[in-house]
C-alpha cells in the first residue's frame, strides 16, 4: 500500500481498512499500552520490588549474624568470664590504699641499689577509675648506661605493677647519663571509694536524661 493509500484511509471506517494496516494499527496501540504502563504502572512496582529484594538480603544477613552469635552465645559467655577472671587476677596484684608508700619506697630503692642518683622523685595526682586509681611519679635518674637499664629491669620485676613511660636520655653528670621519665603505679580502690565512683557515675547519667 502507497502513502497516498494511507492518507485516503477514513479513521472513521477502520473496520474497512485493509487487514495489514489494521493489524499494524494494532501493533501500534499494543506497543503504546506497554510503553505507558511501564512509565505509570509498573515502573515503580519495579523499583519496589527491587526494594524489597534488597531489604530480604540485608534481613538473610542479620539473621545469619544472629545464628552465629546464638550458636557461640556460649563460648563468649566463657570467653567473658575468663578475662573477668584474669581482671580479677591482676587487680589482686595491685596494692592497696595503705601499701602505696611500701611500693614508692620499692621503687626507689630499685635506683638506689644500683648506685643512682635520684635528682627528682615527685609523686604526682592520682587518677581514678571505675576500678583502679593510677598515679604518676616523675623521676629523674643519673648514672651510666648500664645502671639505667638494671634499673629499669628491675622495675619491670617488682612484685607490682609498675611502668616506664615518656622516657628521655641525656648528658648527666661526670659523664653519666640523666634519665627522665614517668614511672606509673597503680593501686585497688577501697571500698569507699568505689562507693564514691559508683554514685558520681549514677549522678551523671542522671544530669544527661
Amino acid at each position: 500500500m502507497t502513502l497516498d493509500e494511507l492518507r485516503s484511509l477514513n479513521p472513521r471506517e477502520i473496520g474497512d481498512w485493509p487487514l495489514p494496516v489494521q493489524m499494524g494499527l494494532l501493533v501500534i496501540i499494543f506497543a503504546l499500552v506497554l510503553t505507558g504502563g511501564y512509565f505509570y504502572v509498573w515502573q515503580g512496582k519495579m523499583e519496589e520490588l527491587d526494594a524489597g529484594i534488597a531489604k530480604e538480603e540485608q534481613l538473610k544477613q542479620e539473621f545469619l549474624d544472629k545464628k552465629v552469635k546464638a550458636v557461640n552465645l556460649d563460648a563468649y559467655k566463657q570467653q567473658l568470664l575468663e578475662i573477668q577472671q584474669s581482671f580479677g587476677a591482676l587487680l589482686k596484684q595491685l596494692p592497696n590504699k595503705s601499701e602505696m608508700e611500701t611500693l614508692l619506697t620499692e621503687v626507689n630503692q630499685a635506683g638506689v641499689g644500683r648506685g643512682l642518683q635520684f635528682e627528682l622523685f615527685k609523686p604526682g595526682t592520682e587518677v581514678k577509675t571505675a576500678e583502679l586509681a593510677e598515679l604518676p611519679i616523675d623521676i629523674k635518674i643519673n648514672g651510666s648506661y648500664h645502671d639505667l637499664s638494671a634499673f629499669v629491669s628491675d622495675v619491670a620485676q617488682l612484685s607490682r605493677i609498675v611502668t616506664l613511660g615518656s622516657v628521655q636520655l641525656s648528658a648527666g653528670k661526670d659523664g653519666n647519663l640523666a634519665m627522665q621519665a614517668v614511672a606509673k603505679t597503680y593501686r585497688s580502690l577501697d571500698d569507699a571509694e568505689l562507693q564514691a565512683m559508683r554514685q558520681a557515675e549514677a549522678d551523671a547519667k542522671k544530669k544527661n536524661r
